[in-house]
């Protein structure tokens, strides 16, 4: 007998009657009407946004069992939602979009092993005193390799991500350094590891955090001496996600607390997973046992996502929405917004936002109008920090170094080429640019910009840094 729209959800609806309530069964889902069935997807209509939410937030592993039995283990799940119409025609039109299959993330108890531990071990996440170990695993679970899109510039490492998750410690990949500019996707791809492994290995316990707040508990820690706790509770992890691990530089406590953490879960067959915006060769003031460390097991850069790539992104974020919008616009977006995925999402959330605020139609001016403003925004972001920073990589210095009162030829030209900058693309006063650029005065802002000037037309390899600087900041 072959299988209907009607059919499978009504063998669907026999198995959730068995399994929920009366009045639950009633409310939610007596309402639903079964429309399509493609290959393996089954379409449902429902009344609202509201009870679509309401559905994906407490039923959706249910749903998800009841269909698996039907279809099979690819089935997948899509949502058509009666919305009334903004452009005032009569007949309501419906909005379409894919089941998240995704509950949110419990927390995770743990026996803490140690005969010898304060039976208070505190918990960094929680109030002080607190006995019962309970661990939220801090992950996102929007954040997942389905919607992690496999192109050139990330291959290796997504798939170097996947095999962590699949084996969590038990790989050659280990510790895996995640790194890249920003906006590649550094962040996602560490919490689709965490999401995959929970969904892989219940039992484990997962824990991402940022550095800046992992220091910031060692610190904590250390002032209500309770440093040893702090070190026992990260040693009760299984998976350990620490993001923007650059941000440990020059941090020598909190690079030694985390040498002794890092020793002891490597040692345990435990997997750890970091992001970094540069490579452990390009990281200054970070501890060489530790920067030999991270180099232990792979390290997987994030590229600029290629123009294939930037087009499959678009078209499932616009999916994921339920959103159509024309090929030719998708193409333009693409092919003029190049640096990052973050500003690709937020270019084609701003014209779905514009299209729907003020319910315009979608069109190539409209997108035209959208990016123009976008990357335009984009540019006068840059800031004298920035810009330091910019510079600072370039030359192998530390902020700190450029800042400095030191005479050195080499530091004295990076400095005054972030002056440079700075009044060239920000509309900070001379004044202001001293004062963030080492606490100098506007004098020195004025003759730095002058011997800079000056350095171009005579100086070839002077005049390169400038220009390879500008790109830089004009990406």
């Amino acid at each position: 007998m072959t299988k209907t729209a009607q059919s499978v959800w009504e063998n669907c609806l026999s198995f959730i009657k068995d399994n929920i309530q009366d009045q639950a069964y009633k409310t939610w889902f007596e309402p639903i009407k079964s429309v399509e069935l493609t290959d393996n997807a089954l379409y449902i209509q429902v009344p609202s946004k509201f009870f679509y939410e309401w559905l994906e937030e407490h039923y959706v592993k249910l749903l998800k069992v009841a269909l698996t039995k039907e279809l099979g283990k690819n089935a997948k799940l899509l949502y058509k939602i009666k919305m009334e119409n903004t452009y005032g025609n009569k007949q309501p039109f419906t909005e379409q979009l894919p089941s998240a299959n995704r509950v949110p993330m419990k927390p995770q108890e743990v026996d803490a092993p140690f005969k010898n531990l304060n039976p208070e071990l505190k918990n960094p996440f929680v109030i002080p005193g607190i006995r019962n170990l309970k661990i939220e695993s801090q992950l996102n679970s929007n954040y997942s390799f389905d919607n992690f899109l496999e192109g050139d510039s990330n291959r290796l490492a997504r798939s170097a991500g996947m095999a962590v998750a699949n084996k969590p410690g038990g790989t050659s990949f280990n510790p895996l350094l995640i790194f890249g500019g920003v906006g590649l996707g550094k962040t996602h791809l560490a919490h689709a590891i965490g999401v995959e492994v929970k969904d892989k290995y219940p039992e484990k316990t997962v824990l991402y955090i940022s550095a800046e707040i992992f220091t910031q508990q060692y610190i904590d820690s250390v002032k209500k001496n309770n440093r040893n706790d702090f070190i026992h509770f990260y040693q009760l992890i299984d998976v350990l996600i620490i993001d923007d691990v650059q941000f440990l530089s020059g941090k020598s406590g909190t690079q030694d607390v985390f040498f002794h953490i890092f020793n002891y879960l490597h040692q345990n067959g435990k997997q750890v997973i970091l992001t970094s915006d540069k490579a452990p060769v390009d990281m200054q003031d970070i501890e060489q046992r530790l920067l030999s460390r991270f180099k232990w097991g792979l390290s997987a850069e994030l590229h600029q996502p290629d123009y294939e790539t930037r087009i499959s992104i678009l078209k499932n974020i616009l999916y994921r929405d339920g959103v159509e919008i024309p090929e030719d616009i998708i193409e333009y977006v693409a092919r003029n917004i190049k640096s990052n995925v973050r500003e690709l999402e937020g270019a084609i959330i701003s014209l779905i936002a514009q299209s729907s605020f003020n319910k315009k139609e979608v069109t190539i001016e409209l997108a035209k109008s959208v990016v123009e403003k976008f990357v335009k925004n984009v540019k006068r972001e840059i800031s004298i920090d920035y810009i330091q920073k910019i510079v600072s990589d370039y030359f192998q210095l530390d902020i700190e170094t450029l800042q400095s009162k030191t005479r050195k030829r080499h530091v004295v030209q990076a400095r005054q080429l972030a002056m440079f900058f700075a009044k060239k693309f920000t509309k900070a006063s001379l004044a202001n640019i001293g004062s963030q650029i080492g606490d100098r005065d506007h004098a020195t802002v004025l003759h730095a910009c002058k011997t800079v000037d000056n350095l171009v037309s005579t100086d070839k390899q002077f005049k390169k840094f400038v220009e390879d600087i500008n790109k830089k900041l004009t990406l």
